[in-house]
C-alpha cells in the first residue's frame, strides 16, 4: 500500500506540475497585448465589424496585401467588434484565434511589420425578419483589405515578443477611399439598375451592373438585332481581357508567380488589345458579350441562382437585368439567340444557369467549374466523408488536400483555407471562397446566418446539411434526378471542358459528370466533354495553348462555336441576317 500511495503523490505532483507549468505559460505569453483604436471625426459613430491585426516578416509590401491560403501568407488575427466608439481599445491577445499560427504567443521574438484595419459591418432587415450584421460591397468586389470605408492603419515596424509584458497600440487613422467609376466607350457601356427584387428581399435598396460589350458596326445598324452572350465569372470593374488601345510600352514588368512567367502583366495588355483587334475585324461574330456585377455582402458575386442566405439573385438576373440589357441594346430577345460562358466560378454559374433556366438558354460553355457533383466538393465527399479536413480512418489522421500544382504538389490544406476564413470573418462573413459556398447552397442556420456544411474549427461534417445541398444545388444530381423533363431541353447545350491537374480538384466532379451524361441515352447530351493532361486551373478546351494564354481568349475560344451553334439550330424563320453585317 505505501509503494502504491508513494507512486500516487508522485505521479499528483507531475500531473500538477505540468498543468501548472502549462498556465504559467499561457499567463507569460497572454501579457502581449495589441490594442487597435480608431480616431474621431465627421463621420465617426459606433462601429460593427471584423478588427484585423496583421503580422509580417516580408517588408516588401503592406501586410493587409500579404494574406493569402499559399505558403508565402504572412500572419493574421480577428475578432468581432460591436459598437466600437473613437479611441476605444480593442485588445488582440494570445486566446485570440490566428491564420496560420493559431496565437500570437506562438510567434517567434524578433522584428515584424505589423498593421490593423476595421472591416466594416452594417445592419440589414431583411424581409423575413432576420436581422443580419453584415460586410456590405462598397463597388470593390467583396475584398476586406481595398474596401471603400474600411479604417486601417500605416504599416509599422515592431519588436515583438510574446513573452514581454506589453501592450503595442495601433492606430487605425486612414481610410480607404472610394473607387472611381469607369467611363464608357464606343464599345464597352456600363449599366446599373435598382433591382425590385433583390431590394424587396434584402429590406434596402440594392443594385446590380453590367459591363455591355457592343458590336463593331452597332451604331451604323441601327435595324440589327443581336444574340446576347453572358460571360459569367468573377466581379471585376472593368471587362475582361479588353483593351482598345495599344499595351503600354513602358509598364513595368511584373512577374507572375502563378504561371512562373515574367512580364506577365504585359502579355495581359497585349492579347487584351488583340481581342479589341480581333471584336473589330471582319469575320468575327457580331454579337452582345454582357459581364455581370452582382457583388453582395458574402462574396464578390452571386453564383447566379436564387438561394436563402442571398435571396432571389437568379430569377433578378434572368427576368429583370437581361431583358433590360436586350431592350436598352437590341438584344434578339428569344432563347435561341442567349448562350453563357465561363471559367471557375463563371463555369459553374453557366452550367447551373442553364440547368436552372434551360429554355432561355441554347448552350453553355462551362470551363474548369467549381463543383458540380458534391461526392467531389474539391476533394471533400460530403456525403460519405465525416470530417472534411482529415481523411476517413480509425488509426491516421492524414490531412485532406486543399490545393495543389500540375505535378500534384500540396500547396495548403482544407483545413488551413477555411480557418484562413474563420479568422477573415465569424457567420460566413469571410468573403471567400468556402463561405460563399455555403452562403449560396445552405438553408438558414438557427443564428439567422448560412447554416455550415461543416463545423468551420474541425471540419465535421453536417450531413442534413450535406441532403439539403444534394437536393437544391448538386448539379449533376439534378440533372439525374429530372433528366426525363430536363434533358429534352438541354441536348446540344452542356459543354465542359477541364484541365485533368486542376489546382483545386475541379476535374473530379467533372469526370462524375461526364460519367452520368455520357451513359445516359434517353435523350442523349449530346454535348462536348474535353480535358487536358497536366493542365492546371481555367484550362478552357485550347489544346495549343498553355493556361497562361488560353485564360486570356475565353472570347475567342466560344464565340465562333456558339455562331456555329446558331446556325443550327435557329428556328425557321429566325433573324440570322440583320447581325451578320
Amino acid at each position: 500500500m505505501i509503494k502504491y500511495f508513494v507512486l500516487y503523490v508522485i505521479l499528483s505532483l507531475t500531473i500538477n506540475y505540468n498543468l501548472n507549468a502549462q498556465t504559467d505559460i499561457h499567463q507569460r505569453n497572454a501579457k502581449l497585448r495589441f490594442a487597435l483604436s480608431f480616431e474621431e471625426s465627421e463621420n465617426s459613430d459606433t462601429l460593427d465589424g471584423r478588427m484585423l491585426l496583421m503580422i509580417s516578416a516580408d517588408s516588401t509590401n503592406e501586410p493587409r496585401f500579404q494574406i493569402n491560403d499559399n505558403e508565402n501568407t504572412q500572419l493574421i488575427y480577428g475578432i468581432n467588434v460591436e459598437k466600437i466608439k473613437p479611441g476605444e481599445k480593442v485588445f488582440i491577445d494570445a486566446s485570440v484565434f490566428g491564420y496560420p499560427l493559431k496565437s500570437i504567443a506562438e510567434i517567434p521574438a524578433g522584428y515584424y511589420w505589423m498593421q490593423g484595419l476595421l472591416n466594416k459591418y452594417e445592419t440589414f432587415n431583411l424581409s423575413d425578419g432576420r436581422v443580419l450584421n453584415l460586410p456590405p460591397d462598397k463597388g470593390e468586389g467583396q475584398h476586406w483589405n481595398k474596401k471603400p470605408g474600411n479604417l486601417y492603419s500605416a504599416t509599422k515596424k515592431v519588436y515583438i515578443d510574446p513573452s514581454a509584458d506589453q501592450i503595442i497600440n495601433v492606430l487605425l487613422d486612414k481610410e480607404i477611399p472610394p473607387i472611381n467609376k469607369p467611363v464608357d466607350t464606343k464599345y464597352l457601356k456600363y449599366v446599373k439598375i435598382k433591382s425590385k427584387m433583390l431590394s424587396e428581399w434584402w429590406g434596402r435598396p440594392m443594385f446590380f451592373g453590367a459591363k455591355v460589350l457592343l458590336p463593331w458596326g452597332f451604331e451604323d445598324h441601327l435595324e440589327a438585332k443581336y444574340p446576347i452572350v453572358i460571360f459569367h465569372g468573377h466581379f471585376s470593374a472593368k471587362f475582361f481581357g479588353w483593351r482598345e488601345t495599344p499595351p503600354n510600352l513602358k509598364l513595368n514588368p511584373e512577374y507572375s508567380e502563378r504561371f512562373d512567367l515574367p512580364a506577365y502583366n504585359k502579355t495581359i495588355e497585349e492579347y487584351s488589345y488583340k481581342f479589341y483587334q480581333d471584336w473589330i475585324s471582319d469575320d468575327f461574330p457580331r454579337m452582345i458579350i454582357i459581364e455581370i456585377q452582382h457583388a453582395n455582402p458574402y462574396y464578390d458575386d452571386s453564383y447566379a441562382v436564387n438561394s436563402a442566405n442571398l435571396g432571389p439573385y437568379g430569377d433578378a438576373i434572368n427576368y429583370e437585368l437581361i431583358p433590360y440589357i436586350e431592350e436598352k441594346f437590341r438584344g434578339i430577345g428569344e432563347g435561341w439567340a442567349r448562350f453563357l460562358y465561363g471559367g471557375s466560378t463563371g463555369g459553374w454559374e453557366a452550367i447551373a444557369t442553364q440547368i436552372f433556366y434551360p429554355d432561355m438558354y441554347n448552350g453553355c460553355y462551362a470551363s474548369c467549374p467549381d463543383p458540380i457533383d458534391f461526392r467531389a466538393y474539391t476533394s471533400v465527399n460530403i456525403y460519405e466523408n465525416e470530417n472534411a479536413y482529415y481523411i476517413n480512418s480509425k488509426w491516421k489522421k492524414t490531412p485532406v488536400p486543399g490545393t495543389r500544382n500540375y505535378l500534384g504538389k500540396v500547396k495548403t490544406t482544407m483545413e488551413e483555407i477555411n480557418h484562413l476564413e474563420l479568422v477573415l470573418g465569424t457567420n460566413g462573413r469571410s468573403g471567400q471562397q468556402w463561405d460563399i459556398w455555403e452562403a449560396v447552397y445552405s438553408p438558414v442556420g438557427d443564428d439567422g446566418y448560412p447554416a455550415r456544411i461543416w463545423n468551420k474549427m474541425t471540419g465535421e461534417i453536417d450531413i442534413s446539411i450535406a441532403e439539403y445541398w444534394k437536393e437544391n444545388y448538386d448539379l449533376r444530381y439534378i440533372l439525374e434526378r429530372d433528366w426525363k423533363t430536363l434533358g429534352p431541353k438541354l441536348i446540344g447545350k452542356i459543354n465542359l471542358f477541364v484541365g485533368e491537374m486542376d489546382n483545386y480538384y475541379l476535374n473530379n466532379s467533372v469526370y462524375l459528370m461526364e460519367d452520368f451524361l455520357e451513359s445516359t441515352t434517353d435523350p442523349y447530351y449530346d454535348g462536348e466533354i474535353d480535358y487536358e493532361p497536366r493542365a492546371e486551373h481555367c484550362w478552357n478546351g485550347d489544346h495549343t495553348r498553355p493556361n497562361a494564354l488560353s485564360r486570356l481568349r475565353y472570347n475567342q475560344m466560344y464565340m465562333p462555336r456558339i455562331l456555329k451553334r446558331i446556325l443550327e439550330t435557329a428556328p425557321e424563320g429566325a433573324d440570322l441576317e440583320s447581325w451578320r453585317y
